[in-house]
């Protein structure tokens, strides 16, 4: 298609839509810079919309609250983090290492601002109320439903049990996930290499399970009568 018909078929943003995504670019920078300057407690919605050069009113038409801005700040961002995350695993790999391919992407991404990804992680716990709550549901929901499409390819591959089912079984890996990421970033200096081996370590004893190898209980009642 020639350049001058690819500009004509590209979608045009009206001004006052353009007026929108701009406002809502400067409520997002200005609360990601009052909540590093100050902390979430101390930074207030009225000095975040003075910041952005927007009315309360206004400020309060995009986010419930501040716990609503912590999102309004990262559901764009997680939303394409969950993009490049479900993209990464390799499909002839075995469900760990698809699995710490899925993890690899959202430790990077948080190791970059950890004091902000302490927050979001210590907010999104109970976020389930708010103007930018649907949208992270829908981000987690998606994130959920990757993995348990791994889940699902590896137990027909005959690679784990067919038992749980997919959907219960990639709850709990996203529960483990959720717990061990929390556990790394509330380090001084969270380092991603050491959150992903401690992270893999984990997942490792979820798929491999705690059972006893065969013969293992005859070992040991031979060691406690020796």
């Amino acid at each position: 298609m020639p350049r001058q018909s690819r500009r004509a078929a590209a979608p045009r943003i009206g001004l006052r839509e353009r007026n929108k995504l701009e406002k809502l670019e400067r409520i997002r920078a200005a609360a990601r810079a009052l909540f590093r300057r100050h902390g979430y407690s101390a930074a207030t919605m009225r000095q975040i919309a003075h910041r952005a050069h927007v009315g309360l009113g206004t400020l309060f038409s995009y986010a419930d609250d501040k716990r609503d801005l912590v999102f309004l700040i990262f559901n764009e961002e997680l939303d394409t983090l969950t993009d490049r995350a479900l993209a990464a695993p390799r499909a002839r790999d075995p469900l760990l290492a698809q699995l710490m391919a899925i993890f690899e992407r959202h430790y990077e991404q948080f190791a970059q601002h950890p004091a902000l990804s302490r927050l979001a992680l210590q907010e999104l716990t109970f976020y389930s109320t708010g103007k930018q709550a649907e949208a992270f549901h829908a981000i987690r929901g998606r994130l959920i439903a990757g993995i348990e499409r791994l889940v699902a390819q590896a137990q027909r591959a005959g690679r784990i049990r067919a038992s749980p089912d997919a959907k219960f079984i990639a709850r709990q890996i996203f529960f483990v996930y959720s717990a061990a990421v929390r556990w790394w970033i509330a380090a001084p200096a969270p380092r991603v290499a050491a959150g992903l081996a401690d992270l893999r370590r984990v997942l490792a004893l979820q798929i491999e399970g705690l059972a006893a190898r065969p013969g293992a209980r005859r070992a040991a009642a031979r060691r406690r009568t020796a």
